[in-house]
Formats: C-alpha cells, sequence, structure tokens
C-alpha cells in the first residue's frame, strides 16, 4: 500500500502553511483554522474543540479496536540565534524546509495525515482516528486531555514527535516539587536563629544523591535535580525560609504519586507537588506494533523527553520524523525526504496490523 506523490508535495505544502502562521502554544487559533480549512477542502469531517482538530476514519465499527494518530500544532517561541525568518518556509539546496515548528512537530502532523488518508482507502482490522492537538509544549489541560473524552476508547496510540522514525516504547514522566525549609530568622553578627539555608542544603544533597531502587531498562533511574533556590533577603540578617524548586523525572516504576510520598518521608523541607498528571509510560516488547517495527529493523528505545503521551491512558508508542535535537533550536529545519520515509513507514507499520 503506497501513497501517491501528490500526497507527498500535499503534505510538504500545508507544512509551509503552518510555519507561515505563528502558533504558539495557547495561541494557535490561525494554524488550527488554516488547518481544518484544508482538512474540510480534502472531503473530511474535521471535528474542533477549541484549537483542537480530529477526523474519525470511515467505517467506524465500534467492534474493532481503535488506533489514535496525534501530533501536536503548536510551537515554543524562537529561540535566540535564528539567521533565518522563522515564520518564512524555506527550502534549501539540500532540500532542508526551514522553520519554526517544521521539526517539531509540524513534519509528524502532516506525515500522519497522509498516512490517515491512505490508510482509509481500504478497510483495516481497526478504527481509525486523526488528532492534531494543541498546548503540547506547555503540557496545557486544553490540549489533548480535553480531547480524549470525546473521543471513542482509543486501545493504542502514535505519538507523532522527531524521533528519526525510531519508536519510543517508553517515555519518562515529570513531576515539579515546590519544597521549603523552614528556620528562624536572627543577626548574622550574633550566635541566634536558625539559617535556613543550612536545613536546605541537607535536604538538596539528598535530591542530588539518592537513587530510587526500581531502574527501567528503557528509561533508566529515576533523576531529580533541584534547578531553582531562592532564600534571604540581607547579608546580615539569618534567613528564615529557603524555597527550591525540584525537577523529578520518574520511570515506569514509579507513578508519580508514589515517587512523591516516597520522597516527603525522606526530607525535612515541607514538598508540595504542582501536579501527579504527567506520569511515565512503557508499551512491552511484545506489542503487535512495536514486534512489526523491530521486524524493519526499527530499534526501540526509552525517551527523556515529555509529550502528550504522559496524558494518554492507554499504551502508545513516540515515533515521527526529524532529530529532536533540533527541536527549539535555532534555524530548525526537517528535511523532506525525512516527510516522505515518514509516510511510507508509518502506513507500512499500520496497513493491516492486528492488535
Amino acid at each position: 500500500m503506497k501513497m501517491s506523490s501528490g500526497m507527498f508535495y500535499d503534505a510538504i505544502d500545508t507544512l509551509k502553511g503552518m510555519i507561515s502562521r505563528p502558533s504558539f502554544s495557547r495561541e494557535e487559533t490561525e494554524v488550527a483554522d488554516f488547518l481544518q480549512q484544508k482538512w474540510a477542502k480534502d472531503g473530511d469531517k474535521v471535528c474542533r474543540k477549541g484549537n483542537n482538530l480530529w477526523i474519525i476514519g470511515n467505517n467506524f465499527d465500534p467492534g474493532n479496536p481503535t488506533v489514535l494518530l496525534n501530533s501536536h500544532i503548536d510551537t515554543v517561541k524562537p529561540a535566540s540565534g535564528w539567521t533565518k525568518d522563522p515564520f518564512v518556509p524555506e527550502v534549501d539546496d539540500e532540500d532542508k524546509l526551514y522553520g519554526l515548528g517544521s521539526n517539531d512537530a509540524g513534519a509528524s502532523v502532516v506525515s500522519l495525515y497522509a498516512a490517515f488518508r491512505t490508510l482509509c482507502c481500504k478497510e483495516q482490522p481497526y478504527n481509525l482516528i486523526f488528532l492534531a492537538s494543541c498546548e503540547e509544549e506547555v503540557s496545557g489541560k486544553n490540549g489533548l486531555e480535553s480531547v480524549l473524552a470525546e473521543l471513542p476508547p482509543v486501545a493504542f496510540a502514535i505519538v507523532g514527535e522527531p524521533t528519526g522514525m525510531q519508536p519510543a516504547v517508553a517515555e519518562k514522566g515529570l513531576m515539579v516539587l515546590d519544597c521549603v525549609s523552614t528556620g528562624k530568622a536572627g543577626h548574622a553578627a550574633r550566635n541566634e536563629g536558625v539559617n535556613a539555608i543550612t536545613l536546605a542544603m541537607k535536604d538538596i544533597g539528598w535530591f542530588n544523591t539518592y537513587q530510587f531502587p526500581e531502574k527501567s531498562d528503557f528509561l533508566g533511574p529515576v533523576k531529580m535535580s533541584v534547578t531553582i533556590i531562592h532564600a534571604g533577603t540581607q547579608h546580615n540578617v539569618v534567613p528564615d525560609r529557603c524555597e527550591f524548586t525540584v525537577d523529578v523525572r520518574t520511570n515506569e516504576f514509579y507513578p508519580n504519586e508514589k515517587a512523591y510520598e516516597l520522597i516527603k518521608e525522606q526530607v525535612s523541607c515541607t514538598v508540595n507537588a504542582r501536579s501527579f498528571r504527567l506520569n511515565s509510560t512503557c508499551t512491552p516488547l511484545d506489542h503487535p506494533f512495536v514486534q512489526r517495527a523491530v521486524m524493519m529493523g526499527k530499534e526501540p528505545f526509552g525517551s527523556p523527553t515529555l509529550s502528550d503521551q504522559a496524558l494518554m491512558p492507554f499504551l502508545s508508542v513516540k515515533i515521527g520524523p526529524g532529530n529532536s535535537a533540533r527541536s527549539h533550536a535555532a534555524n530548525e529545519y526537517i528535511e523532506l525526504m525525512e516527510i516522505r520515509e515518514a509516510i511510507d513507514t508509518y502506513v507500512r507499520l499500520l496497513d493491516g496490523l492486528a492488535l
């Protein structure tokens, strides 16, 4: 089953249209309008909630499992160092298409849509839904999470992110902790007060050295990093409060709430988690999609970076065209051949797949 060459060129034109319309997180209306009109013109019935767009494949059968194809239409703001206009799509003589969001994740959006259209040309043993979601870059609650209740139950999802078309079968979760060590104020010249910074240092040392017992084959150990510290008001006052923030990247053995309870037992500071929403994910290697990917020479791996996979209460694999190192970087680009190969690979992975 092959895509038409016209579908490839249409994907490139659509990506150029996306690049030329700024779509920062929570500001995606213009690009969502563009895509809704484009896909409706293609003959699809496009559903919309906020700036999320989805299309349900033809011949939907409630008795069949449902596969979700998802990627995101929002971008970060341009990094410093761009030497090109990030909103003017430009193809150089090496067939690299430059523009903000070209790699992360516009190429995945247009490739998954082309694969969706191709796969829908023939009856499949599953239902197919294509979803272009918003607010992924900020893990916003008005993105994918707000749409899931509108969809039929999903058995499996493909998440389009730049992985070089290698399957990320596991992804680290994220939990941000706000911590406070409380001492007692005093004059720095006298032996009085309890220095909150000194108290915090003990707990910070624990965060820097503690090793969670369970290590993941694909994701390794849980990683904790103290990333922000605030304390003190002036040089001669012993501070009574030290605030610090910890970035916790969990593996599949530690749901965020479980990790949180363990941490609270080990430190003396107060600890508050901003959210437990963004948990680690892991899909077994014996899953039919993963097995087919391996048969095609793909190498499963674990991803340290976060995506909308964290919000999916069903099995998923992250796989898409491009390179993660280009994401959020100046002069972001995607190679045109990467898009062609992605469409072909998605179709080969999914055509006739029995879940």
